[in-house]
């Protein structure tokens, strides 16, 4: 099937899924140190649950499934707030065609420019930087 623009999105997207579980499975199992399930998230923002699953829903915060739950990386949510440039972020990366799962890969693809990884970096003075690769993708 050829989509609009002489492409052929249904293979590219089945593709581009089949790639993002493979090495989703690879990159966001081993780095975050820690991750949360909804609930400590919860805690730890001092919000309800409900607040925190609007939160994923509006793309202000990513969780993804492991082990049947629904968990986010800690080191997203830095001390009683999402880490300040994360909302902006994962909006550039969702408006790129990224899903919830290629984000996580996105953020935590080691990188030799940055201090370690986007995610980290997201929290240092190099936010900026983070930000106009994610809006470099969307071209």
């Amino acid at each position: 099937m050829i989509g609009r623009y002489g492409h052929t999105p249904y293979r590219v997207v089945r593709w581009c899924h089949a790639m993002s579980t493979w090495q989703c499975e690879r990159v966001t199992e081993t780095v975050p140190a820690q991750w949360l399930p909804l609930p400590d998230v919860a805690e730890r923002l001092e919000v309800s649950i409900s607040k925190v699953h609007q939160m994923v829903r509006d793309g202000s915060l990513l969780a993804v499934r492991r082990d049947g739950v629904l968990r986010v990386p800690a080191e997203l949510v830095a001390n009683r707030t999402v880490l300040k440039h994360l909302p902006g972020v994962i909006t550039l990366l969702h408006d790129a065609g990224y899903n919830d799962e290629d984000c996580l890969r996105w953020l935590y693809a080691p990188d030799e420019t940055l201090p370690g990884y986007p995610a980290a970096a997201l929290g240092g003075d190099k936010a900026t930087e983070v930000k106009r690769r994610a809006q470099a993708l969307g071209f």
